[in-house]
């Protein structure tokens, strides 16, 4: 009989979440609005903190999707892309009508490469296709070079969408990640450091453009006694009920977080004198990544490989890091620039179990039977 599963990040509730849930229903609250709706928002804005202002939607997509919207994004646009993400940060580009533009990763936070980012807007430039807008992402929970990011967005005035969907709780130098760009995305999906089930956000510098999110999240309906509508909208505001789930969420959150970083530790100190593995850390003091995941690279595919079903077959759950969106079946067509980071990343690096509900047992397990492959692997 196998062990019991040892997942890669499941949801991990607090203790409140089915109050929230009761209200809803004690008040016939079953609804895309509601109080728990305006608290969960209030709860998000409260904890990013910068004046910001949060509409919560159906998906981290969804808040992509509009945020291109908001910033004007149409069929014939280009849109730059962090190449070294989940597709999601890339698929509302094509809803769209739009063309994606995959940028590589750099090697100290894994994600937008700043050197690679302006020799594309400079070469998209020179071909008359000025970029509409810059996603970047915040890998597993890493803040990416936020300076240099925004320096070439300013530079050159394309703004920059910030996927925070795997960094809600973590910081660069102090401020929290999703309020450093003109748009900010969360994601509320069953593995996030915080869940709804499924859910996300869209974090807005104005109360004019949180209501316009929130406009065409609801349908675009005009104000009218009848249903009216002047321009496209989208079923994509999130449930009363599930914003219950996320005002328990948010009681407990700063524990997430310390649990997943503690969980990075355990894999600093497990592997500190093995010269076959290195795991992504923060690169200098200004970071705090949530550790959403703890990822590691190891010297080759095969023994990457190796390590994953290893684990696979004591019912450890492992993942390879995300496969970039250039090589991927949908989007290889598209252009592409940099070198070959995300590519070797991808054929060597390893998501590990990095949920904040793991106990002390479980560790035992994955460290036994780490400290076992490594011992007979060769």
């Amino acid at each position: 009989m196998n062990p019991e599963k040892i997942w890669l990040s499941s949801p991990h509730m607090g203790g409140n979440e089915q109050k929230y849930i009761n209200d809803a229903f004690e008040t016939n609250w079953i609804a895309p609005l509601g109080p728990n709706v305006n608290a969960f928002e209030k709860d998000l804005e409260n904890y990013l903190q910068d004046s910001v202002y949060v509409s919560v939607l159906s998906s981290g997509t969804a808040a992509i999707h509009l945020a291109l919207i908001l910033l004007g994004v149409s069929n014939g646009d280009e849109v730059i892309c962090q190449s070294m993400t989940f597709s999601a940060s890339a698929n509302p580009i094509l809803y769209q009508g739009a063309t994606p533009i995959f940028i590589d990763s750099e090697t100290d936070t894994w994600n937008l490469c700043p050197i690679a980012l302006e020799e594309a807007i400079v070469d998209r430039i020179a071909k008359g296709k000025k970029p509409k807008a810059i996603i970047g992402v915040h890998l597993y929970g890493m803040p990416f070079k936020v300076d240099e990011i925004n320096a070439i967005s300013k530079k050159y005035n394309i703004p920059l969408i910030e996927d925070s969907a795997e960094a809600l709780g973590s910081t660069y130098k102090g401020k929290k990640c999703g309020t450093f760009s003109d748009f900010g995305i969360l994601s509320f999906n069953g593995n996030k450091i915080i869940t709804t089930s499924s859910g996300g956000a869209l974090v807005c510098k104005s109360k004019e453009l949180k209501d316009k999110a929130v406009f065409y999240a609801t349908q675009s309906r005009d104000e009218a006694p009848h249903y009216q509508h002047s321009e496209i909208g989208y079923n994509y505001r999130l449930s009363n009920i599930c914003a219950g789930v996320g005002r328990g969420q948010m009681e407990v959150i700063d524990l997430r977080v310390s649990q997943r970083r503690a969980m990075n530790a355990f894999y600093q100190e497990l592997f500190k004198d093995n010269e076959e593995v290195a795991i992504l850390v923060e690169p200098n003091k200004n970071y705090f990544s949530n550790h959403w995941l703890s990822a590691i690279t190891l010297d080759s595919y095969e023994k990457r490989e190796a390590l994953r079903l290893a684990l696979e077959k004591e019912n450890i759950e492992s993942r390879p890091l995300w496969k970039p969106m250039h090589l991927q079946p949908v989007f290889e067509k598209y252009p592409y620039y940099g070198n070959k980071v995300a590519e070797q990343l991808f054929e060597n690096g390893l998501c590990l179990p990095s949920g904040s509900n793991l106990t002390e047992k479980d560790k035992v397990r994955i460290a036994e039977n780490i400290n076992s492959f490594f011992t007979t692997f060769a």
